[in-house]
Protein backbone atom coordinates (compact mmCIF):
# COMPACT_ATOMS: atom_id res chain seq x y z
CA UNK A 1 0.00 0.00 0.00
CA UNK A 2 1.60 3.27 -1.06
CA UNK A 3 1.39 6.21 1.39
CA UNK A 4 1.67 10.02 1.22
CA UNK A 5 3.38 11.90 3.27
CA UNK A 6 4.01 15.91 3.30
CA UNK A 7 5.74 18.17 5.10
CA UNK A 8 4.30 21.02 8.00
CA UNK A 9 6.20 24.46 6.95
CA UNK A 10 7.20 25.24 10.52
CA UNK A 11 9.76 27.77 9.06
CA UNK A 12 7.22 29.81 6.97
CA UNK A 13 5.81 29.56 3.75
CA UNK A 14 5.00 31.99 0.85
CA UNK A 15 4.22 32.26 -3.13
CA UNK A 16 7.82 33.01 -3.71
CA UNK A 17 10.75 31.05 -3.44
CA UNK A 18 13.75 33.18 -1.98
CA UNK A 19 12.23 36.30 -2.06
CA UNK A 20 13.26 38.96 0.68
CA UNK A 21 9.88 40.16 2.20
CA UNK A 22 8.84 42.73 4.54
CA UNK A 23 6.41 41.01 7.30
CA UNK A 24 7.43 40.87 10.83
CA UNK A 25 8.68 37.37 11.08
CA UNK A 26 12.24 36.83 11.18
CA UNK A 27 13.58 33.47 8.92
CA UNK A 28 17.16 33.13 8.89
CA UNK A 29 17.99 30.78 5.79
CA UNK A 30 20.58 28.44 7.34
CA UNK A 31 21.74 27.83 3.98
CA UNK A 32 22.56 31.46 2.68
CA UNK A 33 22.85 33.60 6.01
CA UNK A 34 20.71 35.88 4.33
CA UNK A 35 17.51 37.36 6.77
CA UNK A 36 14.26 36.14 4.71
CA UNK A 37 10.54 37.44 5.83
CA UNK A 38 8.36 35.06 5.27
CA UNK A 39 4.92 36.51 3.65
CA UNK A 40 2.78 33.64 5.46
CA UNK A 41 4.38 32.67 9.04
CA UNK A 42 4.08 29.79 10.95
CA UNK A 43 0.99 30.23 12.95
CA UNK A 44 -0.50 28.12 14.91
CA UNK A 45 -4.25 28.77 12.74
CA UNK A 46 -2.11 27.97 9.81
CA UNK A 47 -0.04 25.17 10.83
CA UNK A 48 -3.71 23.53 12.01
CA UNK A 49 -5.48 24.23 8.44
CA UNK A 50 -1.95 22.47 6.84
CA UNK A 51 -2.58 19.43 8.74
CA UNK A 52 -6.26 19.18 8.58
CA UNK A 53 -5.85 19.66 5.04
CA UNK A 54 -3.15 16.81 4.44
CA UNK A 55 -5.77 14.49 6.58
CA UNK A 56 -8.41 15.32 4.52
CA UNK A 57 -6.36 15.62 1.22
CA UNK A 58 -5.65 11.57 1.60
CA UNK A 59 -2.24 12.43 3.71
CA UNK A 60 -0.96 9.72 5.87
CA UNK A 61 1.59 11.14 7.54
CA UNK A 62 3.12 14.76 8.24
CA UNK A 63 7.00 15.81 8.42
CA UNK A 64 7.92 17.87 11.40
CA UNK A 65 11.26 19.14 10.20
CA UNK A 66 13.92 20.07 12.56
CA UNK A 67 16.14 23.14 12.73
CA UNK A 68 17.36 26.88 13.74
CA UNK A 69 14.63 28.63 11.15
CA UNK A 70 11.78 25.81 12.41
CA UNK A 71 9.02 25.68 15.29
CA UNK A 72 9.66 22.89 17.87
CA UNK A 73 8.70 19.58 16.27
CA UNK A 74 7.66 18.00 19.43
CA UNK A 75 5.91 20.89 20.69
CA UNK A 76 4.13 21.31 17.30
CA UNK A 77 3.24 17.40 17.18
CA UNK A 78 2.03 17.76 20.75
CA UNK A 79 -0.36 20.43 19.69
CA UNK A 80 -2.00 18.94 16.60
CA UNK A 81 -3.13 16.45 18.43
CA UNK A 82 -6.52 17.62 18.85
CA UNK A 83 -6.69 18.89 15.73
CA UNK A 84 -6.18 15.62 13.72
CA UNK A 85 -7.67 12.12 14.29
CA UNK A 86 -5.53 9.62 12.05
CA UNK A 87 -2.88 11.71 10.77
CA UNK A 88 0.31 10.44 11.98
CA UNK A 89 3.36 12.73 12.97
CA UNK A 90 6.67 11.91 11.74
CA UNK A 91 8.76 14.66 13.69
CA UNK A 92 12.32 15.23 13.06
CA UNK A 93 15.00 14.75 15.65
CA UNK A 94 18.99 16.06 15.63
CA UNK A 95 21.50 13.46 17.21
CA UNK A 96 23.30 16.05 18.76
CA UNK A 97 20.51 18.34 19.83
CA UNK A 98 18.71 16.52 22.44
CA UNK A 99 19.58 13.01 24.54
CA UNK A 100 18.06 9.76 23.54
CA UNK A 101 16.58 9.22 26.38
CA UNK A 102 15.03 13.02 26.62
CA UNK A 103 13.89 12.80 23.30
CA UNK A 104 12.30 9.08 23.85
CA UNK A 105 10.21 10.38 27.06
CA UNK A 106 9.17 13.22 24.49
CA UNK A 107 8.48 10.87 21.84
CA UNK A 108 6.51 8.36 24.04
CA UNK A 109 4.18 11.33 25.60
CA UNK A 110 2.85 12.37 22.12
CA UNK A 111 2.66 8.74 20.85
CA UNK A 112 0.44 7.90 24.16
CA UNK A 113 -2.08 10.82 24.04
CA UNK A 114 -2.22 10.82 20.04
CA UNK A 115 -3.27 7.35 20.20
CA UNK A 116 0.26 5.50 18.40
CA UNK A 117 0.55 8.11 15.91
CA UNK A 118 4.28 9.07 16.63
CA UNK A 119 7.38 8.14 14.29
CA UNK A 120 10.77 9.19 14.28
CA UNK A 121 12.35 11.31 11.68
CA UNK A 122 16.62 11.25 12.30
CA UNK A 123 18.25 13.90 10.46
CA UNK A 124 22.20 13.57 11.32
CA UNK A 125 23.33 16.71 9.91
CA UNK A 126 22.39 20.09 8.42
CA UNK A 127 24.38 23.10 7.34
CA UNK A 128 27.48 23.47 9.00
CA UNK A 129 27.21 26.75 10.07
CA UNK A 130 24.27 26.15 11.81
CA UNK A 131 25.52 22.97 13.12
CA UNK A 132 27.72 24.82 14.82
CA UNK A 133 25.43 27.01 16.25
CA UNK A 134 23.67 24.56 18.10
CA UNK A 135 27.22 23.41 19.83
CA UNK A 136 27.60 20.32 17.38
CA UNK A 137 31.38 20.41 15.67
CA UNK A 138 31.53 16.69 15.17
CA UNK A 139 32.89 15.57 11.30
CA UNK A 140 30.95 13.81 9.03
CA UNK A 141 31.60 10.76 9.93
CA UNK A 142 31.16 11.25 13.61
CA UNK A 143 28.35 12.18 13.31
CA UNK A 144 27.22 9.07 11.53
CA UNK A 145 28.37 6.93 14.47
CA UNK A 146 26.55 9.14 17.04
CA UNK A 147 23.92 8.51 14.97
CA UNK A 148 23.94 5.00 15.24
CA UNK A 149 24.38 4.66 19.04
CA UNK A 150 21.25 7.35 19.35
CA UNK A 151 18.78 4.95 17.25
CA UNK A 152 20.11 2.15 18.80
CA UNK A 153 19.20 3.36 21.94
CA UNK A 154 15.87 4.54 21.10
CA UNK A 155 15.29 0.98 19.57
CA UNK A 156 16.06 -0.32 23.27
CA UNK A 157 14.74 2.47 25.51
CA UNK A 158 10.65 1.24 23.00
CA UNK A 159 11.39 -2.75 23.90
CA UNK A 160 13.39 -3.19 26.65
CA UNK A 161 12.25 -2.70 30.84
CA UNK A 162 15.81 -1.78 31.51
CA UNK A 163 19.35 -1.97 29.93
CA UNK A 164 22.81 -0.79 30.09
CA UNK A 165 24.70 0.97 27.04
CA UNK A 166 28.64 1.70 26.64
CA UNK A 167 29.92 3.48 23.39
CA UNK A 168 31.45 6.31 21.54
CA UNK A 169 29.16 9.26 22.24
CA UNK A 170 26.36 7.61 24.73
CA UNK A 171 27.00 5.55 27.92
CA UNK A 172 23.88 4.71 30.22
CA UNK A 173 22.87 3.02 33.33
CA UNK A 174 19.52 1.00 33.86
CA UNK A 175 17.98 3.13 31.38
CA UNK A 176 14.42 2.75 31.00
CA UNK A 177 11.14 3.98 29.61
CA UNK A 178 7.74 4.77 30.35
CA UNK A 179 5.13 4.99 28.80
CA UNK A 180 6.54 3.19 25.73
CA UNK A 181 5.09 3.77 22.74
CA UNK A 182 2.28 1.91 21.90
CA UNK A 183 3.57 0.05 19.33
CA UNK A 184 7.24 0.05 17.62
CA UNK A 185 7.45 2.88 16.27
CA UNK A 186 8.98 2.66 12.54
CA UNK A 187 12.62 4.87 12.42
CA UNK A 188 12.76 7.02 9.19
CA UNK A 189 16.28 7.98 8.20
CA UNK A 190 17.95 9.37 5.27
CA UNK A 191 21.50 9.47 4.49
CA UNK A 192 24.15 9.36 0.98
CA UNK A 193 27.32 8.86 2.05
CA UNK A 194 29.05 5.56 2.81
CA UNK A 195 28.72 5.30 6.10
CA UNK A 196 24.98 7.17 5.94
CA UNK A 197 24.09 3.88 3.63
CA UNK A 198 25.39 1.74 6.16
CA UNK A 199 23.83 2.86 9.20
CA UNK A 200 20.48 3.10 7.20
CA UNK A 201 20.55 -0.29 6.02
CA UNK A 202 21.72 -1.44 9.64
CA UNK A 203 19.25 0.57 12.20
CA UNK A 204 16.63 2.28 10.10
CA UNK A 205 12.98 1.07 9.15
CA UNK A 206 12.30 3.55 6.20
CA UNK A 207 14.75 5.19 3.91
CA UNK A 208 14.79 8.27 3.13
CA UNK A 209 15.45 9.69 0.00
CA UNK A 210 15.32 13.31 -1.65
CA UNK A 211 13.76 12.71 -5.26
CA UNK A 212 16.28 12.67 -8.18
CA UNK A 213 16.14 11.69 -11.73
CA UNK A 214 14.63 8.24 -12.16
CA UNK A 215 18.05 6.75 -13.38
CA UNK A 216 19.87 8.23 -10.42
CA UNK A 217 17.31 6.85 -8.19
CA UNK A 218 17.23 2.95 -9.55
CA UNK A 219 20.52 3.31 -8.95
CA UNK A 220 20.25 4.16 -5.12
CA UNK A 221 17.35 1.90 -3.95
CA UNK A 222 18.86 -0.78 -5.81
CA UNK A 223 21.92 -0.46 -3.77
CA UNK A 224 20.17 0.18 -0.58
CA UNK A 225 18.27 -3.28 -1.10
CA UNK A 226 21.35 -5.08 -1.76
CA UNK A 227 22.55 -3.41 1.55
CA UNK A 228 19.87 -4.16 3.58
CA UNK A 229 19.71 -8.07 2.08
CA UNK A 230 23.28 -8.53 3.14
CA UNK A 231 22.40 -8.10 6.91
CA UNK A 232 19.25 -9.44 6.64
CA UNK A 233 16.84 -6.88 6.84
CA UNK A 234 13.97 -5.63 4.51
CA UNK A 235 13.34 -1.91 4.63
CA UNK A 236 10.76 0.38 3.29
CA UNK A 237 11.65 3.65 1.25
CA UNK A 238 10.41 7.24 0.71
CA UNK A 239 11.42 9.33 -2.07
CA UNK A 240 10.37 12.92 -1.91
CA UNK A 241 9.68 15.90 -4.44
CA UNK A 242 8.14 19.90 -4.46
CA UNK A 243 4.90 19.76 -6.32
CA UNK A 244 4.57 22.40 -9.25
CA UNK A 245 0.92 22.21 -10.76
CA UNK A 246 -0.87 23.66 -13.85
CA UNK A 247 -3.81 22.96 -15.82
CA UNK A 248 -1.66 22.86 -18.90
CA UNK A 249 2.24 21.50 -18.78
CA UNK A 250 2.58 25.10 -20.25
CA UNK A 251 1.09 26.55 -17.30
CA UNK A 252 3.07 24.51 -14.85
CA UNK A 253 6.28 25.49 -15.86
CA UNK A 254 5.10 29.13 -16.03
CA UNK A 255 4.18 28.65 -12.32
CA UNK A 256 7.25 26.78 -11.69
CA UNK A 257 9.27 30.02 -12.83
CA UNK A 258 7.17 32.70 -10.93
CA UNK A 259 8.40 31.27 -7.79
CA UNK A 260 11.76 32.14 -8.26
CA UNK A 261 10.70 35.66 -9.82
CA UNK A 262 11.74 37.26 -6.65
CA UNK A 263 14.73 35.55 -5.92
CA UNK A 264 17.31 38.44 -5.50
CA UNK A 265 20.54 37.47 -7.44
CA UNK A 266 22.38 37.87 -3.99
CA UNK A 267 20.46 34.86 -2.77
CA UNK A 268 21.69 32.23 -5.75
CA UNK A 269 24.84 33.33 -5.12
CA UNK A 270 25.32 32.69 -1.31
CA UNK A 271 23.29 29.30 -1.91
CA UNK A 272 25.74 28.82 -4.32
CA UNK A 273 28.58 29.60 -1.82
CA UNK A 274 27.31 28.18 0.58
CA UNK A 275 26.85 24.99 -1.43
CA UNK A 276 30.55 24.79 -1.76
CA UNK A 277 31.18 24.27 2.04
CA UNK A 278 28.50 21.72 2.44
CA UNK A 279 29.68 18.08 3.55
CA UNK A 280 26.10 16.52 2.91
CA UNK A 281 26.79 14.26 -0.17
CA UNK A 282 22.87 14.50 -1.18
CA UNK A 283 22.88 18.04 -0.75
CA UNK A 284 25.82 18.05 -3.28
CA UNK A 285 24.63 15.70 -5.63
CA UNK A 286 21.80 17.60 -6.21
CA UNK A 287 23.93 20.54 -6.87
CA UNK A 288 25.06 18.61 -9.46
CA UNK A 289 21.46 17.50 -10.98
CA UNK A 290 20.84 20.96 -11.33
CA UNK A 291 24.11 22.51 -12.75
CA UNK A 292 23.59 19.68 -15.27
CA UNK A 293 20.49 21.35 -16.21
CA UNK A 294 21.75 24.96 -16.57
CA UNK A 295 21.27 24.88 -20.35
CA UNK A 296 17.95 23.11 -20.28
CA UNK A 297 16.05 25.89 -17.98
CA UNK A 298 17.09 23.02 -15.15
CA UNK A 299 14.71 20.77 -16.50
CA UNK A 300 17.02 17.54 -15.68
CA UNK A 301 13.92 14.67 -16.65
CA UNK A 302 10.30 14.48 -18.14
CA UNK A 303 8.35 16.67 -15.65
CA UNK A 304 11.49 17.39 -13.47
CA UNK A 305 13.23 20.50 -12.64
CA UNK A 306 15.78 21.32 -10.27
CA UNK A 307 15.30 25.06 -11.01
CA UNK A 308 14.48 25.53 -7.13
CA UNK A 309 17.92 24.17 -6.16
CA UNK A 310 19.20 27.09 -6.62
CA UNK A 311 17.59 28.58 -3.39
CA UNK A 312 16.81 25.69 -0.95
CA UNK A 313 19.16 22.67 0.17
CA UNK A 314 17.54 19.19 0.72
CA UNK A 315 14.11 18.43 -0.57
CA UNK A 316 14.56 20.68 -4.03
CA UNK A 317 13.35 18.65 -7.08
CA UNK A 318 10.01 18.80 -8.71
CA UNK A 319 7.85 17.51 -10.46
CA UNK A 320 6.34 19.79 -13.06
CA UNK A 321 2.94 19.15 -14.71
CA UNK A 322 -0.46 18.66 -14.82
CA UNK A 323 -2.02 16.48 -12.09
CA UNK A 324 -2.12 13.22 -14.65
CA UNK A 325 1.52 14.23 -15.72
CA UNK A 326 2.52 14.30 -11.96
CA UNK A 327 0.61 10.97 -11.42
CA UNK A 328 2.22 9.15 -14.41
CA UNK A 329 5.76 9.89 -12.95
CA UNK A 330 5.12 9.40 -9.14
CA UNK A 331 4.11 5.69 -10.65
CA UNK A 332 7.06 5.50 -12.07
CA UNK A 333 9.22 5.89 -8.76
CA UNK A 334 6.60 3.30 -6.75
CA UNK A 335 7.49 0.87 -9.55
CA UNK A 336 11.29 1.52 -8.49
CA UNK A 337 10.08 0.01 -5.17
CA UNK A 338 9.24 2.90 -3.14
CA UNK A 339 5.87 2.52 -0.94
CA UNK A 340 6.03 6.35 0.48
CA UNK A 341 5.74 8.97 -1.33
CA UNK A 342 6.56 12.68 -0.08
CA UNK A 343 5.07 15.94 -1.35
CA UNK A 344 4.79 19.64 -1.12
CA UNK A 345 5.47 22.78 -2.43
CA UNK A 346 4.59 26.71 -2.73
CA UNK A 347 2.66 28.02 -0.98
CA UNK A 348 2.40 24.64 0.99
CA UNK A 349 -1.38 24.60 1.72
CA UNK A 350 -3.14 24.83 -1.71
CA UNK A 351 -0.47 22.58 -3.49
CA UNK A 352 -1.46 19.67 -0.78
CA UNK A 353 -4.91 21.01 -1.18
CA UNK A 354 -4.55 20.23 -4.93
CA UNK A 355 -2.34 17.16 -4.96
CA UNK A 356 -5.59 15.69 -2.08
CA UNK A 357 -7.97 16.60 -4.57
CA UNK A 358 -6.13 15.73 -8.23
CA UNK A 359 -2.90 13.49 -7.71
CA UNK A 360 -3.30 11.33 -5.23
CA UNK A 361 -6.90 9.87 -6.32
CA UNK A 362 -5.53 9.42 -9.87
CA UNK A 363 -2.01 8.08 -8.47
CA UNK A 364 -4.11 5.28 -6.70
CA UNK A 365 -6.39 5.28 -10.05
CA UNK A 366 -2.99 4.28 -12.44
CA UNK A 367 -1.85 2.17 -9.37
CA UNK A 368 -5.15 -0.24 -9.17
CA UNK A 369 -4.68 -0.55 -12.82
CA UNK A 370 -1.61 -1.85 -12.66
CA UNK A 371 -2.21 -4.26 -9.32
CA UNK A 372 0.97 -1.80 -7.72
CA UNK A 373 -1.89 -0.31 -4.99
Amino acid sequence: MVEFITMAPTAGDGEFVGAVHNSTTKKVNSWTGTDERSDRPPTHEYIKAVAQAAEKGGFSTILLPTGAGCLDSLAVAANLIAYTSKLKFLFAVRPGFIAPTTFAKQFATVDYWSGGRALVNIVTGGSPIELAGEGDFLEHDARYRRTREYIQILKKLFTKDRFDYQGEFFNLKEASLYPKPLKTPHIYFGGASEIGKEVAAEESDVYMMWGETIENTKQRIEEMKQLSTKRKRVLSYSVSFQVVLGETEEAAWENAERLLSKAPSSVLQKKGEMTAKEDSVGAKRLHQLMESGIEKNFKIGPNLWAGLTQVISGNSIALVGTSDQVAERIVEYVQLGFDKILLRGFPHLEIIEQVGQTVIPKVREKLAQSQLV
